[in-house]
């Protein structure tokens, strides 16, 4: 009875929050739409947009009071955080990295624990309500799955995701869903190519993204109109109209015209519920998202006809994460017949072999553009590549934009840098080295050490606080032209929370082409999650919370020019990077060697031996590497 009820009231909850759904087609095609009068499409990134900057200004009216409840649950002995943020607003953000599965489940613990809504994690040594307290949310490839699914999921909390099978079912594979069931399986891929042929059909350019997004939708929004349903939806849920959430960012990289992506030239776009565009100054623009594959020229509609429904929830996320494009791929060469082969293979012949990975958005919505960068300018096609393919695997980027005010960054770094999938900080150096060349755009980012460092002093492995001392980034200022002002209304580079995937009570370092997870996989990923967020509730440091209140209010500290007291100062002592490097290669076992040990056990869990725990490493690394091709070819051995 309990159980009925429980799952009355989300589906209630769920069918009261949507006002609309959005493709005017009815279907996965994007539908002609009258276009708005008198208006360009496109806007100069010289500013925020202006629902942006509504938004943000009235979150606070929300988020403000969560700051101050989270503070005093903090134990903060040397502030009284109401009079400290008396009419002062903080900007807070959280990034999650990409990684598949493994960053999504993981990220998903951490997300559960800084959410107040979830059982003890307001108790002492919690997180809860840090992101209540939060401005902005962004994800990127697998995070961005994250992102979408739990906004687009009525903004269900983690835990209830995870009790609701019919939210996150990970048993099967993506590729496989039905398991045994073939038909099943058939049914659920007929079902995608008729909807990636209704958008053919429509006239529009179709790529492997689409049939990855349409994936992405069935597994992760549940909804029976995930085929529609956009990312501009976003604005017509309660929960985003009255302020609750933080402002949502997903990332992906552009790529220009026979061009390979690095971090030094990738063009970083977000995906807002408004818009979609680039602080970079190769677009330096950003579009309606409302509006994408409308024909446009200089911004200006070539029609009285728009179009609308071309930015799919589904779409969006599988933009962020073209990287599992290539599981498509195997399609080609793995005796698969049927419609989905015939799809796919009339998507590769349109495609040469280094742009199975992108996403086509088309027609160009920065075409004729005059600030952008003529490749990019000049073509028909605006192709986007997964988020991560430029190194920066987490989406601090949107986050470090001085238009947006951000005061400090909690970044959940769940890549995998190392041969055993750990992260090394490889992402934060891939954004701190791009301030230095011309895409930077003046951009600040803190000092980070390299990855040797990483390891040997221990960052790859515990919270470490990155940008601490505000004074010792002259140098940075003067490379960006301009100075060090710590007065009220300067943007101040954002301090950097790095809290990177640790084994706390589960071998989380799970391959990123890992498709399917059990019960027990799941739990304890997310549960691991957590514990990485929290410190496991405080087990490892009673003050982890303190410390994470010194360092959201560091930076109004900078501005004022005062000590935040004592604590802060250990805790500043305890987490902040002071500077000095390590990067002895052999010492750090050549980095790619790197097996981090486990840092915490949960009662009845028996920790494993140093030797049982490469061993079982290995094999999860090689196993993963097949698994999902063992997976496919029971799939579409029954696709004809």
């Amino acid at each position: 009875m309990v159980k009925i009820f429980f799952l009355l009231a989300t589906l209630l909850s769920v069918l009261s929050a949507v006002v609309a759904i959005s493709s005017p087609s009815g279907n996965y095609a994007p539908g002609n739409v009258s276009c708005p009068s008198n208006k360009n499409l496109v806007r100069v990134a010289n500013s925020l947009n202006a629902n942006e900057t509504e938004y943000v200004e009235n979150r606070h009216n929300v988020s403000d009071q969560a700051l101050v409840d989270f503070l005093k649950r903090a134990n903060l002995t040397d502030i009284d955080a109401e009079s400290f943020l008396k009419n002062v607003s903080l900007n807070i953000g959280v990034a999650f990295s990409g990684g598949g599965y493994r960053a999504m489940l993981s990220g998903a613990g951490a997300l559960a624990a800084i959410d107040d809504r979830v059982v003890n994690s307001t108790q002492p040594g919690g997180l809860g309500g840090l992101l209540q307290a939060s401005t902005y949310i962004a994800g990127l490839s697998g995070g961005s799955w994250l992102v979408g699914s739990f906004i687009l999921n009525n903004y269900t909390s983690v835990p209830d995701m995870v009790a609701a099978n019919d939210y996150w079912d990970f048993e099967h594979s993506i590729f496989n869903p039905g398991g045994w069931n073939v038909f099943s399986t058939s049914s659920y891929w007929d079902g995608i190519v008729n909807d990636i042929e209704d958008k053919q059909k429509a006239g529009f350019n179709i790529s492997l993204t689409d049939i990855w997004g349409r994936a992405l939708s069935t597994q992760f929004l549940n909804t029976d109109y995930s085929n529609s349903l956009t990312w501009n939806t976003i604005r017509q849920y309660d929960y985003f109209k009255n302020y609750s959430m933080p402002f949502p960012i997903v990332i992906a990289n552009g790529r220009a015209p026979d061009t390979r992506i690095i971090s030094e030239n990738s063009t970083v776009f977000e995906f807002t519920p408004y818009e979609l565009g680039s602080w970079d100054p190769s677009v330096y623009a950003f579009t309606e998202i409302d509006y994408l594959g409308t024909n446009v020229l200089n911004g200006e509609p070539q029609s009285d006809k728009c179009i609308a429904g071309f930015d799919n929830a589904g779409f969006v996320m599988g933009t962020s994460s073209t990287l599992f494009n290539q599981f498509l791929l195997q399609l080609n060469s793995s005796g698969v017949s049927g419609s989905l082969y015939r799809l796919a293979e009339n998507i590769l012949t349109d495609l040469d072999s280094d742009s199975n990975d992108i996403a086509i958005y088309a027609p160009n919505p920065f075409r004729d553009i005059p600030q952008v960068y003529q490749p990019i300018r000049e073509t028909n096609y605006l192709d986007l590549v997964d988020g991560g393919e430029d190194g920066q695997n987490i989406p601090l980027y949107p986050m470090v934009q001085p238009e947006r005010k951000v005061d400090v960054i909690f970044a959940f770094d769940n890549t995998a840098d190392t041969e055993y999938y750990w992260p090394n900080g490889s992402s934060l150096v891939a954004t701190y080295e791009r301030q230095f060349v011309e895409q930077g755009n003046g951009t600040i980012f803190p000092y980070v050490p390299d990855t040797n460092t990483f390891i040997n002093k221990g960052f790859a492995n515990r919270p470490t606080f990155f940008g601490c001392n505000i004074n010792n980034m002259t140098s940075l200022f003067n490379a960006s032209g301009s100075t060090i002002s710590t007065n009220a209304t300067q943007a101040l580079p954002p301090l950097i929370v790095y809290i990177p995937n640790q084994p706390y009570s589960f071998y989380s370092n799970t391959s990123t082409f890992k498709m399917s997870y059990d019960d027990t996989d799941l739990h304890g990923m997310v549960n691991n999650g957590y514990n990485i967020a929290t410190r496991a509730n405080g087990t490892l440091d009673a003050n982890w919370s303190t410390c994470v209140g010194c360092a959201i209010l560091s930076r109004e500290a900078d501005r004022r020019g005062i000590s935040l007291g004592a604590q802060c100062e250990k805790c500043f002592s305890d987490y902040c990077w002071d500077g000095t490097l390590d990067n002895d290669q052999s010492k750090a076992l050549g980095s790619s060697n790197y097996q981090p040990s486990i840092g915490f056990a949960q009662s009845g869990d028996v920790e494993k031996t140093s030797a049982e725990k490469n061993h079982n490493s290995a094999n999860a690394k090689y196993v993963s590497q097949y698994h999902w091709v063992i997976s496919l070819l029971v799939t579409t051995a029954f696709l004809f």
